[in-house]
């Protein structure tokens, strides 16, 4: 029975390792002086020479016109590999801190039963968009990375390492907002950074692929997926997902009976092609 529990979230206990080990390597660097990692998820070095700075952050502080370093500048494209060219936007459900707020709030909005409001409350999946476009904006007209200022996750991410003071109001506002608004409100709808790797991540090489002929239409993959817009072939065909906002956390595999979903490398040109 244990074997069977460990297989059927394994990939939820995985991310939820990956994201302990990560939140500890920072801690204990501030605290110990750990030399894995050291800065925070916008700005870090790994092992004291690899350069890691989010695309988002940097792009917002050119536009406050500060000027960027040739090490930040690195930091961005190897980041960008990794989003662009392997894993898509799999920063969102292995790495960041605010995923295990908003998880743990749809968790719960599912044991309250509060699933039916969904249909009264209905936010634009592309707010996070027009998020990007104002944080940069603001940041234009206030020389400050403006969404920086007030991402949770920054907050969240620092809060653990340094202390939180009032910090935590944030947290505890967006899993009240996930669990009374709407599932997944925050990182399926609003999130500017979520959106963001999605634009850089779309063709990514790792993919989910649904294999029609095993899928016995029991929707699971529906109530667990924090994007399911991205499953619009469930029971139509066997497809690649494509879909730019996938986050990689391997809920559909999970939840699926019958293993209609897998993870694989995917090249580009089948990706466009679409269909197996």
């Amino acid at each position: 029975m244990m074997n069977n529990f460990l297989y059927k979230h394994r990939f939820f206990l995985s991310r939820r390792l990956v994201q302990i080990a990560i939140l500890t390597a920072y801690f204990g660097a501030n605290a110990y002086g750990w030399s894995i990692v050291s800065g925070d998820l916008s700005s870090s070095i790994v092992f004291g020479f690899i350069p890691l700075s989010d695309p988002f952050a940097s792009l917002q502080m050119f536009f406050a016109g500060a000027v960027v370093s040739v090490d930040i500048l690195f930091g961005v494209l190897v980041v960008l590999f990794f989003y662009g060219i392997i894993g898509g936007r799999f920063f969102c459900s292995w790495v960041c801190p605010v995923n295990i707020v908003t998880e743990s709030a749809s968790d719960l909005r599912k044991k309250l039963n509060l699933q039916e409001k969904e249909s009264e409350i209905s936010f634009s999946r592309n707010i996070r968009y027009w998020i990007i476009v104002i944080s940069l904006l603001l940041s234009f007209i206030f020389s400050l990375a403006a969404f920086e200022m007030i991402s949770p996750i920054g907050i969240a991410h620092r809060g653990i390492i340094f202390g939180f003071g009032f910090g935590w109001t944030f947290l505890v506002t967006i899993f009240l907002f996930d669990l009374f608004s709407q599932k997944y409100g925050w990182c399926g709808h609003i999130c500017p950074l979520g959106g963001f790797n999605a634009l850089i991540g779309k063709y990514s090489l790792i993919k989910v692929v649904h294999d029609k002929d095993k899928c016995l239409l029991s929707m699971e993959c529906f109530k667990a997926c924090p994007e399911v817009d991205i499953l619009e072939m469930v029971g139509k065909e066997s497809h690649i997902i494509t879909g730019a906002t996938c986050i990689k956390c391997g809920r559909c595999i999970e939840v699926c009976d019958n293993d209609a979903f897998k993870v694989s490398v995917v090249g580009l040109a089948k990706q466009l092609k679409g269909k197996l």
